[in-house]
């Protein structure tokens, strides 16, 4: 997961990097939640609001 603080030291391009990997792992969540296999439910929304924060670090970096 990533931190609050750590998020706001990325660069633009870093944070990118970071959405597209979190995004990835959303997708996955996804699938095994169709399937019945998800250990941590919570996870899906601690991905989304750090999807959210990654957003705003580059939104406030222009």
């Amino acid at each position: 997961m990533a931190k609050k603080k750590e998020d706001k030291r990325l660069t633009k391009d870093q944070a990118e990097k970071k959405i597209l990997s979190l995004k990835k792992d959303l997708f996955n969540i996804r699938f095994k939640k169709i399937n019945n296999q998800v250990n941590n439910p919570a996870q899906y929304g601690q991905i989304k609001k750090s999807i959210a924060r990654l957003y705003t670090t580059i939104k406030n970096t222009k």
